[in-house]
């Protein structure tokens, strides 16, 4: 999972299989709070699975700040090519 096109994908399945989310709601400009109806436990959960998936800790800061399911995978592509 290096390149942006891989974390979006991986990141569409998490969305679709443990939020129960259409996968064609799912797209990089996608707000996770608005469009795909987030709240913040479900942005918790989302952390702990993108940390057992890349073996990163993601600081809860930096998370914070993400909007958007593009948001989420420069973080992850960040994390990942440390």
């Amino acid at each position: 999972m290096k390149t942006q096109e891989e974390i979006f994908t991986t990141l569409q399945n998490i969305l679709e299989e443990n939020f129960e989310i259409e996968k064609s709601d799912i797209t990089p400009e996608a707000s996770l709070y608005e469009d795909l109806d987030l709240d913040s436990i479900d942005a918790v959960d989302l952390v702990v699975k993108l940390r057992e998936i890349t073996g990163k800790k993601i600081e809860p800061s930096v998370f914070k700040e993400v909007r958007t399911v593009q948001d989420i995978i420069v973080e992850i592509e960040r994390l990942v090519n440390e």
